[in-house]
């Protein structure tokens, strides 16, 4: 593969959760423009194997790669963390906010520190993300912001109030935020993808109440990597909301009809509650 623009190769794109998923498939896809690419999650071995692979596919190439393990939830940790990316490979660019979890259950059986976890990993630890580097993006005058967010976070879903709630709360932030930065050349993006093919789908299926299914289950899930193109595609095209898939543009532009939809719902979550004859 040959060497990417110069323009493009001194990018320096910071991935948080960009050990799997979603968030891995867009460190390659900014590795396959060229970029350098740093990456952010927990797990220290799953970072290791990732880039030990993005070295191997594009290291040829003179990109720079880095790795570090910080829990988002975590302020001063994560700002450390992003703090050395940059020492790294230099002034992060581009911001993807990746890193998440999703623990599906009825409100009032799941246990409080689980429903917090969801709020203080998706959006809490989003914006301590966005605040280890905002400041000197608004100092440089220049920067990219991509959010990953949810189409969850467009309506309420039965076992999801915690997932919903912290992805809906995302948009807002994201609202809000471009507001602050547009002054100073930062813009900011938000990416609402509908299920996706990742090992954390994989297990939050396995806890999924049924009532969820039927209304979830009626959409394929993307692959990760489908969701990465569109993700990045729409951050270079600048745009403000980004809706992989028909049925994601659809919910989020339902606007008069979401009432409708919302009843829709409620009868499929109603048959789905229905006792088996027989049992």
């Amino acid at each position: 593969m040959g060497k990417a623009p110069p323009a493009q190769r001194a990018r320096h794109v910071i991935v948080t959760g960009g050990s799997s998923g979603i968030g891995a498939a867009i460190a390659d896809a900014y590795a396959q423009r060229g970029a350098n690419v740093s990456l952010l999650a927990r797990t220290a071995a799953a970072l290791d194997r990732k880039k030990r692979e993005l070295e191997a596919r594009f290291g040829q190439n003179g990109q720079r790669f880095h790795r570090e393990t910080a829990d988002v939830r975590d302020a001063g940790a994560t700002a450390r963390a992003l703090g050395r990316c940059e020492g790294a490979c230099g002034p992060c660019t581009i911001l993807v906010t990746s890193a998440g979890i999703v623990e599906p259950a009825a409100f009032d059986a799941q246990d409080a520190d689980r429903f917090d976890a969801q709020i203080a990993t998706n959006l809490i630890g989003t914006a301590n993300a966005v605040r280890a580097v905002f400041g000197r993006m608004k100092e440089r005058r220049s920067g990219q912001i991509l959010l990953i967010g949810s189409g969850a976070g467009l309506t309420g879903l039965f076992g999801y109030s915690a997932y919903c709630a912290s992805k809906a709360g995302l948009i807002g932030f994201a609202e809000a935020l471009r507001q602050e930065g547009r002054p100073y050349g930062i813009t900011v993006s938000i990416c609402l993808p509908p299920d996706t093919e990742t090992p954390q789908l994989a297990a939050e299926r396995r806890l999924r109440p049924p009532e969820a299914e039927v209304i979830i289950g009626t959409v394929r899930p993307w692959s990760a990597e489908a969701v990465a193109e569109a993700a990045v595609r729409g951050l270079e095209r600048k745009r403000e909301a980004i809706h992989p898939g028909l049925a994601i543009k659809a919910l989020a532009h339902s606007g008069p009809f979401a009432p409708l939809l919302r009843r829709w719902f409620d009868r499929k979550i109603a048959r789905a509650m229905r006792p088996t004859p027989g049992l």
